[in-house]
């Protein structure tokens, strides 16, 4: 079986990132989503309700696992045997950074191999930081961008984070 990784925050997970895993899942017998716990970035959703909005979005696919990872990328992969990374790239604004990240990575292990896949045309302008920006102001707004349970994870957020 030939399994790649998905990592990232997630934060939160949209029909773009979906997109994503459905291409990888034509190019390898599996995808495992990890959820990065080590961020230095500042989440809106903690790592266990990313972890646990993921999951339940991918319930039904039975060639996705969803996991949690902490540490160096390449070394998840070694630990699950993948082939592979794959990474999104929007517009050419993303290329640098992914680019940056794929040569560290293949430098750290020369086994580990970066895919980058683009999403359907439709997601190219689509970022979790975007849809958490208009979920903040409308959460209706973004229901075209998320799943439904994500949707909902979104508004109880937002009214807990107004109280």
């Amino acid at each position: 079986m030939t399994k790649v990784v998905y990592p990232g925050t997630f934060d939160p997970i949209s029909y773009g990132h979906i997109d994503l895993v459905k291409r990888a899942l034509c190019l390898f017998d599996h995808v495992i989503v990890a959820i990065s716990t080590g961020t230095n970035k500042q989440t809106f959703f903690d790592v266990h309700e990313r972890f646990s909005i993921t999951k339940e979005v991918f319930h039904e696919y039975q060639r996705v696992t969803v996991i949690q990872f902490e540490g160096l990328l390449v070394d998840l992969v070694d630990q699950h045997k993948a082939k592979a990374v794959i990474r999104g790239l929007r517009a050419v604004s993303d290329f640098e950074y992914e680019f940056q990240m794929a040569s560290i990575n293949h430098h750290l292990n020369k086994n580990v191999e970066t895919i980058f896949l683009t999403p359907d045309e439709k997601y190219t302008y689509l970022s979790s930081t975007m849809i958490r920006e208009v979920a903040r102001i409308d959460p209706e707004r973004v229901a075209e961008f998320v799943s439904p349970v994500v949707l909902e994870a979104l508004k109880k957020k937002i009214l807990v984070d107004k109280k």
